[in-house]
């Protein structure tokens, strides 16, 4: 039989970055034979992460799930049993469980949705399935594990969370620090134009992180503070500046509320000396590079997440986005801050989502208090039912042990709708197999570039996975709910379209035709350069009244971690060492931790430790260690990189559970505190001890 000729397809990458990248696949006879970068797009510009390059081996991975099924033994890793059922039995079990729960006394609150951003597009990550938990009357979740915190930080200093530098000119800056941020590993694109901006002109990349990771090493400075003083540096170099003289004061002056009250504090209470000792960064350093910030321009701030991960995260962000108003930087092309372009869209997320579909006064579950909420330790009816998409939160939530216990009640009926058998599957009551990027179609925006996207779909369905939005669109009509609530794709990607100016002219036709579509934005896009902000004020608020109001500090501040060894004596003697988990380069959260491939070129789990404290404990590279508090343990081996400072340990993932030794990952040990605004999760604010471990490690689940 003769062979078809391939077709090309362009799609757009799922994954939780950034980076959004345009991605060309070759279908040949149905089959998607090859997947790369689209050299045409001007960010994405021919090449993917090290992550997606093996996409292919994931869609077409003998592990996915492909179809539905139904538990019929106990709920745990290595002991659940499953029989495949038919589509529309599944769904009417989970149609007739929804309806009796929600015509119970504990009524429809007493169901929980559960998704994060596995996926980033717009149809498959909120759109039908917020209306439809809405309609339902379920519980909502407030959905804050990742961006919260920075996000309200942000926003009060800057009247959006979600407006910032133009990253496509960071190729015209003089002077780029990377705050907080991995950026050759997770926003590699951007560091492509940083390395390209050293080329250039000889702009100077800087890091200042406590972890000494791959960007770090490639920077041309690393400084290294303290796991969550990140705010008290950014103090101690608005110190220096006001000090010096070299503040731009007709910025200040036209631009700013509240700076004579910020120099105040900083020059009273953050002197680099004190600064200095809650940071462990050098006083000199400190001056050198509060100098060079200030007089080399133009210069960019690349804020990340991860620093905002702390009891003060929120705190931590705005305190540094105050920066560039004080230096001007919002004057110049590429110059100021970028934390997240998310904002720029104006996509219409309320017609996506209707959140006027919830009853009014409908309980608000943080989702990072997962295992309180199925403990029944939360106001309001107990969560009788959770439905889990686009996430896996037995190995990404915060207090692990605690939302095992929770996932592992018998009562508790819990759906699944997934690629693959994760962690949280093995918990589930149904599972139902999903698609992957290149099954169906959506919408996709960016947080970090200016292009708005088509994904049309590529190949048909494998198995019989179905989207997330045809799903929703079985459960809705099952459950007798208004049709034109759940409209086709089409309708759902024209109702988003119909937003802000940024979006005028940018119709679903057009962007089926092209696909990527640069937003209505100036060439030359520097969005505070005339120092108007869309705050109350109208200006970059460096005091701010909202915060007054809120019962907050309305000055930028250091607000030192929940597990402050300096602030908490009593318990940092019991777990000395400051534990960071952040990304491992070959996953992204948990996705791609069930790859063999991914999995080998990550090797397994590692805690790395300064070599004073391996030592101090007896630990050499390469023993088997169990880290451990007073909430759970896990089991790595000791790696000593050189990346971590004496008194901070980090352990890079995240791995999956049941297939890591002992059957436990770095959440194990960390918190569900809050952070100061915003809901957020406190992954990097988590005190352990480490300690050799007898024997050979435990078998994980799926071994025993």
């Amino acid at each position: 039989m003769a062979t078809a000729t391939p077709t090309v397809v362009k799609n757009v990458c799922p994954l939780d970055c950034p980076d959004t990248c345009r991605m060309v696949v070759t279908v040949r006879n149905g089959v998607a034979t090859d997947l790369r970068g689209d050299r045409e797009h001007p960010f994405t510009r021919g090449f993917l992460c090290q992550k997606m390059a093996r996409y292919l081996d994931r869609v077409y991975s003998p592990d996915r799930l492909t179809h539905p099924l139904r538990r019929v033994g106990p709920k745990g890793p290595g002991r659940g049993r499953f029989e495949r059922i038919g589509w529309d039995e599944a769904l009417d079990l989970i149609a007739d469980r929804f309806r009796a729960i929600a015509e119970s006394p504990d009524g429809p609150e007493a169901i929980l949705p559960y998704s994060y951003y596995g996926t980033m597009g717009k149809l498959q990550a909120e759109s039908l399935d917020r209306r439809f938990f809405h309609r339902l009357g379920a519980s909502m979740l407030d959905r804050t594990i990742c961006a919260s915190a920075g996000g309200v930080g942000y926003e009060y200093t800057m009247g959006t969370g979600r407006l910032g530098a133009d990253p496509m000119a960071v190729v015209d800056c003089s002077l780029i620090i990377n705050w907080g941020s991995n950026t050759a590993n997770t926003n590699s694109h951007l560091w492509s134009l940083m390395i390209e901006a050293r080329k250039r002109h000889g702009a100077s990349i800087i890091t200042i992180d406590p972890y000494t990771s791959p960007t770090a090493r490639r920077s041309d400075w690393h400084l290294q503070p303290r796991p969550g003083t990140d705010a008290a540096l950014a103090l101690g170099l608005m110190h220096v500046i006001w000090r010096d003289g070299l503040q731009d004061q007709d910025y200040l002056d036209r631009g700013t509320v509240g700076a004579e009250l910020l120099r105040d504090r900083v020059l009273k209470e953050y002197a680099p000396d004190r600064v200095s000792a809650i940071t462990g960064v050098p006083a000199s350093s400190i001056e050198e590079l509060a100098r060079r910030y200030a007089t080399e321009h133009p210069s960019l701030i690349r804020l990340n997440y991860g620093l905002q991960r702390h009891g003060g995260g929120g705190m931590a962000v705005r305190t540094i986005s105050c920066l560039p108003a004080i230096v001007g930087a919002w004057r110049h092309r590429g110059g100021g801050v970028l934390l997240s372009t998310s904002g720029t869209y104006g996509l219409n997320s309320p017609a996506l989502t209707r959140p006027d579909l919830s009853p009014p006064g409908t309980r608000s579950v943080n989702m990072n208090r997962l295992g309180e909420a199925l403990l029944g330790e939360l106001d309001g009816p107990p969560v009788r039912a959770l439905y889990v998409y686009n996430c896996n939160p037995a190995a990404v939530a915060p207090d692990q042990a605690k939302v095992i216990r929770g996932l592992s009640r018998a009562d508790l009926f819990t759906v699944v709708h997934e690629l693959f058998p994760t962690d949280t599957v093995d918990y589930a009551d149904i599972v139902l197999p999903a698609t992957s990027q290149l099954e169906h179609e959506d919408l996709h925006t960016s947080y970090g570039h200016h292009f708005v996207m088509h994904n049309p779909r590529a190949i048909a369905p494998v198995g019989e996975s179905r989207s997330n939005a045809e799903v929703f669109r079985a459960l809705a009509a099952r459950l007798g709910f208004e049709p034109k609530l759940f409209p086709d794709d089409d309708t759902l990607m024209r109702q988003a379209l119909d937003g802000g100016p940024a979006l005028a002219g940018i119709s679903l036709e057009r962007l089926k035709a092209e696909g990527s579509i640069r937003l209505n934005l100036p060439e030359d896009y520097r969005p505070f350069a005339d120092g108007v902000f869309p705050t109350p004020s109208g200006k970059c608020e460096l005091y701010s009244d909202r915060m007054k109001a809120a019962g907050l500090d309305p000055l930028p501040t250091y607000i030192p971690p929940h597990e402050d060894p300096i602030t908490k004596p009593d318990l940092a003697a019991k777990y000395p060492l400051q534990l960071l988990s952040p990304p491992r380069p070959q996953f992204l959260n948990s996705t791609f931790a069930n790859s063999a491939s991914h999995l080998k070129a990550a090797g397994g789990p590692t805690i790395e430790l300064a070599a004073e404290d391996a030592s101090s404990r007896g630990l050499s590279d390469g023993d088997w260690a169990e880290v451990f508090n007073d909430r759970g343990r896990f089991v790595a081996r000791v790696a000593l990189t050189g990346a971590v400072r004496p008194g901070t340990a980090a352990s890079t993932g995240i791995y999956w559970s049941r297939l890591s030794p002992g059957g436990s990952g770095v959440n194990a040990t960390t918190s569900a505190a809050l952070t100061d605004m915003g809901g957020g999760a406190t992954f990097f604010d988590n005190l352990v001890e480490v300690r050799k471990l007898d024997g050979p490690p435990p078998a994980s689940p799926c071994e025993s």
